[in-house]
């Protein structure tokens, strides 16, 4: 089956991580991604560009050459998408920017990833990505309340990745939107923006902050050492306790009072014990089979061998022309009817000049009329979603759909303990009305809310909303035409799909938290980029088939993963092969003399 995308051609000028970064997205779900390749090679020569320009073409051209630049017009005028990531105003100089070629192609959608916005004094200030994360405050070593220090490092790309997934969004949302109105649209997306998405509620201001205290009750949880020296994580979402510490053999326990309020040190300490006594390994398997939340803390080498991850796709294998066989972060977003494929390996530069050229002489149709007048409503005026998910992930996903215009009602439970700051920043723009889906009464209701709604966003562990009877096959039966999205910790095929997790059991089972950590105990990414950049995946795949119910009528099942995202946002040091070296940069300082 094709992609989302299919029939889209796109013309990328992307360079370093974002720009080709955005341009893979769009191209694994079926895109014709056309790279402007400079003829002096990558700007970063990286073995992650095998990730980042797979299943793309290739042609040479210094645009900066009148020639060549002409060849770039009339690439840009047969395209329905253009990506760059130059500095506001390098396009212009070219003869390419967004107005010219959007008055030569008026159905063209236009995507610039500037560092800085065009509009920002700092515009034409050079924005690496360490510059885009020292400057919103990403290296900062203080959460609120503790002292400041000096700041901490983290080599991840946290930008240029939420930057790709929102201008994918974008652009697919412009998309959707062109298929009412005929008319493309200009989208910036400045990374230095994009990085207020990634700090969310941390960057939020209580003026009356509640009285908050730890060691709470329940089963705890952080990292461990085993028997083997490795590090196992347990999450603090184990709703089923008791069976976990039943099959953990302590279910004295709770007898004890453990597990009670006051007792944290103490529970922690018999967790360190208990740990001891056997390999990491087999403490995954254990406690996940007994429906817990644990992940053994793994190094990112490990988790690109890993059985479970490569079942799940999270992890692909592809034969590279350079490399031999390859593994990689599969595609992030899985749809059911439209599925994502790799197709093919990143091209050589300059691969395809002849094909893309001969394309040029071929015959394109007459730009359709628009109606400029329609693209004053939002893209996703009159899509009714109904947002089903808790925390951060999958709120984020309802959110982003708000923000495109939807009317997104949130559905919560009554016995749902309050989270008033992540509230305020994943549920703004929403609709809320509080149902018991365990009740026959509260499940009718959803079901009469059902005929009015276009989305159902869901965040449960795979097999939970079956056994609330609204899993998307049981919703699909009445709704034909609905999106359903899920998202979860695994993604929804292989052995480890059915098992829970959170943002920390992401961070430790593919190699972020031993990144971070450097050596010693594994150490958690401050920000919680995991669940952020899930919401914003998942958004990306609701758009895609919102896409393609616009051109069929169909909708589908989709859905991505926190593991999915964990494993992309260290895409520049996530291909494996024969060979491969892992001397990354790891740990928290790396402050210059």
């Amino acid at each position: 089956m094709a992609g989302a995308l299919a029939g889209i051609r796109v013309i990328d000028f992307g360079h370093y991580i974002a720009g080709p970064l955005t341009g893979m997205l769009l191209a694994d779900q079926g895109a014709d991604v056309i790279r402007v390749d400079s003829p002096r090679g990558a700007s970063w020569d990286t073995p992650a560009n095998v990730i980042w320009n797979r299943g793309k073409r290739s042609i040479a051209l210094d645009v900066a050459k009148s020639g060549d630049a002409s060849i770039a017009r009339d690439l840009i005028a047969t395209a329905d998408v253009v990506i760059e990531n130059f500095r506001p105003g390098r396009m212009d100089a070219f003869g390419l920017g967004a107005a010219a070629m959007q008055a030569a192609n008026p159905r063209l959608v236009y995507c610039s990833l500037p560092g800085f916005a065009s509009d920002d004094p700092r515009a034409g200030m050079p924005a690496w990505e360490g510059v885009i994360k020292a400057a919103s405050g990403a290296y900062r070593r203080n959460r609120e309340g503790e002292p400041p220090g000096a700041p901490v490092y983290t080599p991840l790309p946290i930008a240029s990745t939420f930057g790709a997934a929102q201008a994918a969004i974008a652009i697919t949302m412009a998309l959707t939107a062109r298929e009412r109105d005929g008319l493309g649209q200009r989208i910036e997306v400045p990374l230095f923006d994009v990085m207020f998405s990634a700090i969310g509620y941390q960057g939020l201001r209580e003026h009356t902050p509640p009285e908050r205290t730890r060691g709470g009750g329940g089963a705890g949880g952080g990292a461990f050492q085993c028997a083997d020296g490795r590090w196992i994580y347990l999450g603090t979402g184990n709703d089923n306790t008791p069976d976990v510490l039943e099959a953990c053999g302590v279910s004295s326990w709770v007898a004890q009072g453990l597990l009670q309020p006051g007792h944290r040190e103490e529970l922690q300490a018999a967790w360190r014990t208990l740990f001891a006594t056997k390999d990491a390994d087999d403490w995954e398997r254990i406690i996940s089979d007994a429906g817990g939340e644990a992940a053994v803390c793994r190094e990112p080498s490990e988790w690109m061998r890993d059985p479970g991850a490569l079942d799940a796709g999270i992890v692909i294998e592809r034969e590279d022309p350079r490399y031999g066989t390859t593994r990689q972060p599969g595609p992030s977003a899985w749809l059911s009817r439209t599925p994502a494929e790799v197709r093919g390996p990143a091209p050589a530069i300059d691969a395809d000049r002849a094909s893309v050229l001969a394309e040029l002489q071929a015959a394109r149709p007459a730009p359709q009329t628009s109606n400029a007048a329609g693209t004053r409503r939002p893209v996703l005026d009159g899509v009714r979603v109904l947002d089903l998910c808790i925390v951060l992930a999958g709120p984020t996903c309802g959110r982003t759909l708000a923000e495109y215009g939807a009317d997104v009602i949130k559905i919560e439970a009554p016995d749902r303990p309050p989270a008033p700051t992540f509230h305020l920043d994943v549920n703004r723009g929403k609709r809320s009305i509080v149902i018991d889906l365990k009740q026959p009464e509260g499940l009718e209701i959803f079901w009469r809310m059902l005929e009015d709604a276009d989305v159902v966003v869901q965040n449960f562990r795979n097999g939970v909303a079956e056994r609330l009877g609204i899993g998307y096959e049981q919703v699909r039966a009445r709704k034909p035409e609905i999106v359903y999205a899920s998202l979860n910790m695994y993604g929804q095929v292989g052995a480890i799909a059915d098992r829970p997790g959170h943002e920390q059991l992401a961070q430790a089972a593919t190699g972020m938290q031993s990144r971070y950590g450097a050596g010693g105990s594994p150490q958690l990414q401050r920000l919680a980029v995991t669940d952020y950049g899930t919401g914003y995946l998942g958004a990306y795949a609701v758009a895609l088939a919102l896409l393609h119910r616009a051109q069929t009528g169909e909708g589908q099942h989709v859905a991505t993963s926190l593991s999915h995202t964990a494993t992309l946002l260290q895409s520049p040091f996530m291909l494996d092969h024969a060979g491969a070296t892992w001397d990354e940069p790891r740990g928290q300082n790396a402050i210059g003399d």
